[in-house]
């Protein structure tokens, strides 16, 4: 293996083999990802409601059977609380210690 020179910086080695490649802005990175979420859950809630209109819940709980209307509702507040729980703790500046 050869030695490199006592007199050579850093700096220089790294010129010699190139620039390293040319990264993303941060921002565009994240713009991307905030899109790709959006549309994500606009496909999910599109899928949610037509299956809901499909099941013909509404129609059942006109008629009486709402076991299954409560069981839905009981799972959608399950997840808008674990959602709300999740924002409390990202925006708590006592949760980063």
């Amino acid at each position: 293996m050869r030695k490199m020179p006592a007199g050579r910086s850093a700096r220089e080695r790294e010129s010699r083999q190139g620039c390293t490649p040319r990264q993303r802005p941060i921002a565009l990175v994240e713009l991307i990802i905030t899109a790709a979420l959006a549309l994500s859950t606009v496909v999910a809630v599109t899928a949610v409601s037509i299956g809901i209109a499909r099941a013909e819940v509404a129609g059942d709980v006109a008629k009486g059977a709402s076991l299954p209307f409560a069981i839905a509702l009981s799972i959608a507040l399950l997840l808008t609380a674990m959602s709300g729980v999740t924002a409390i703790a990202v925006a708590a500046p006592w949760w980063r210690r």
